[in-house]
């Protein structure tokens, strides 16, 4: 079956790889990279779908879970975990599963990812119902790990969606919603880390990104749900407050520690000209959206 696939086949273009300079190689590297955007491209429709699924089942209280083993797994710790400083996430709204478990992050965990009962005892493990959102993620499409995790997730009645660089992937006749981002043969051939791991990186940047934006993480394209944990991001979160209002920087420093550190809640303070009260009340009104709260603050 792997020789089927386009992520297995060799590259024609980097068949003398190795007797190629540093130079070279990273010119054919960055050929094939350029590639990778309009492969994503090709598949929008079928991301947006998966992404207003998921906007559906967190409104209805989900969550999304993201499975993947390897690289693709990897990729999916990586997103799940960004989501909370960036929008200030509760760390179960994305979550994410690695065949072999976290040690698989850094160490191979051999055989893992050929169990299908893993991945359902993993999700048993975590909770899943059928209000939350399960994305598979495989390279290949073929992983049993992935496919494991699928078939359990619709047997619950949770939505279902595939990421794959292969058409015709096996784990999108596992899911309600596949995408499929051919990519083609790789630079060094197999090796999926590269323009796979590109492509699934887009994708799942795209997926938390845009089901964040839709439900009030962002003001116009401001990150204005960041959390200030950190000396940088304390400056950041001051900065986006001046960009959203036109404050001093003054005025920023005072509203974000007196809005206990919130942003969002210095942003509609400054802007409505409400108390930090009633600037609370018109937040939790309008489900955190600072655009719809300060329109509602008449």
């Amino acid at each position: 079956m792997l020789e089927k696939l386009e992520t297995e086949k060799r590259n024609s273009k980097t068949e003398n790889l190795d007797h190629s300079s540093v130079r070279e190689i990273v010119g054919m590297m960055n050929q094939e990279d350029q590639t990778v955007a309009e492969a994503v491209s090709n598949e929008l429709d079928s991301i947006e779908k998966v992404i207003n699924a998921v906007i559906d089942c967190m409104e209805k209280g989900g969550s999304l879970f993201y499975i993947g083993a390897g690289t693709s797994g990897r990729l999916g710790v990586l997103d799940a975990a960004e989501c909370i400083p960036t929008f200030n996430t509760d760390p179960k709204l994305f979550q994410a599963l690695i065949a072999g478990g976290m040690i698989a992050m850094t160490v191979a965990v051999e055989g893992a990812e050929d169990s299908r009962a893993l991945a359902k005892k993993d999700l048993e493990e975590r909770h899943l119902s059928e209000n939350d959102f399960v994305l598979g993620i495989a390279a290949s499409g073929r992983t049993p790990y992935v496919i494991g995790g699928l078939d359990y997730a619709r047997e619950i009645g949770a939505k279902t969606g595939a990421l794959s660089c292969n058409k015709q992937a096996e784990i999108s006749a596992h899911a309600d919603y596949p995408i499929e981002v051919e990519v083609g043969p790789e630079v060094l051939a197999g090796s999926t880390r590269l323009k796979a791991g590109t492509a699934q990186k887009l994708v799942l940047n795209m997926i938390s990104t845009a089901s964040m934006v839709r439900q009030g993480k962002a003001y116009k394209n401001l990150m204005v749900d960041v959390q200030p944990t950190n000396e940088k991001l304390v400056e950041r979160a001051k900065r986006i407050i001046m960009e959203a209002t036109d404050c001093s920087l003054e005025d920023a420093a005072f509203y974000l520690e007196d809005s206990e550190q919130n942003p969002k809640l210095a942003i509609v303070r400054i802007l409505s000209r409400k108390s930090k009260e009633e600037a609370k009340v018109l937040l939790g009104k309008n489900g955190g959206h600072v655009s719809k709260a300060i329109e509602d603050k008449k």
